[in-house]
């Protein structure tokens, strides 16, 4: 088995032993030597046990999340939301949190069932959560969204939400909508965001993001009309800035900053970077 996180389809729960990440709405369990305990130990705490999932493999050993109804008090241990980790962790470790993120929400989001109301079961080795009832199964589901760094020659057009940390610039993102290819995504974007039209796009990778459920699409594309307007109560400022005068930008691991990092690299004649897995 190879070190780092690897996900698999689910593992049976009466499997004995193995790690196992505790979840609640405040974050997961976390002590002095990080997030995962061994799961016969974490089962025997006073936990609200709303649900078992197994999730895959870290560094070889089996892991399991531990999904709770409310956080409890476990004796040297406190509770931290995943941006936090995702500012601290290593990438392995970020890696698998967000995978039980995503695995979690999905978890507590399906209990009962979306067209008749009956309390859903969760069905052994599968990502799935089926009704008793009416037999309607809930697989665990991604959003496909794009994010996109657009270019100007020796120019790169950034924007700020309200939401990000301050002095932070990012590239533009959003939600593909139904019956939408990716593509057409980008320019509607963009074109609500900004005020602007783009062509000439690139794929350039894909990225899990679990905020909450996340699949982002990176594509550079090259501006071709408009005057910067900024979309109101979505992005507080936009503008173009000098590759060579940047503003504060996204983290390293994340796919706003490869993106950035690329252009940057492909324009000044650099080693380009690697799009963390």
């Amino acid at each position: 088995m190879e070190q780092g996180w690897q996900t698999t389809p689910a593992l049976d729960n009466s499997l004995p032993g193995g790690w196992a990440l505790a979840r609640c709405q405040q974050g997961f369990l976390a002590d002095s030597n990080g997030v995962l305990f061994p799961r016969e130990w974490l089962k025997r705490q006073e936990l609200s046990l709303s649900a078992e999932h197994g999730l895959g493999y870290f560094n070889g050993e089996p892991v399991w999340l531990l999904e709770l109804q409310q956080p409890a008090e476990v004796m040297g241990c406190h509770w931290q939301g995943l941006r936090q980790f995702m500012l601290q962790a290593d990438y392995p470790t970020f890696r698998m949190l967000s995978f039980a993120e995503q695995i979690g929400s999905w978890s507590s989001q399906h209990r009962f069932c979306g067209r008749c109301g009956s309390p859903t079961r969760q069905v052994p080795g599968e990502r799935c959560m089926r009704c008793p009832g009416c037999g309607l199964d809930s697989y665990a589901r991604i959003s496909p969204s794009m994010i996109v760094l657009v270019t100007r020659g020796d120019e790169i057009l950034l924007a700020r939400s309200p939401r990000f940390v301050p002095g932070m610039y990012s590239t533009l993102a959003g939600f593909v909508e139904p019956g939408e290819s990716v593509e057409e995504c980008v320019a509607r974007e963009v074109r609500e965001e900004v005020g602007l039209e783009v062509g000439n796009l690139q794929y350039l990778g894909s990225q899990g993001w679990p905020f909450p459920h996340s699949l982002m699409l990176g594509f550079h594309a090259e501006y071709a009309a408009g005057d910067i307007t900024p979309q109101a109560d979505e992005i507080e400022d936009a503008r173009w800035f000098p590759i060579e005068q940047l503003p504060p930008l996204p983290m390293q691991r994340s796919i706003a900053r490869y993106l950035i990092d690329l252009y940057l690299a492909r324009r000044l004649g650099h080693p380009e970077p690697v799009l963390p897995r």
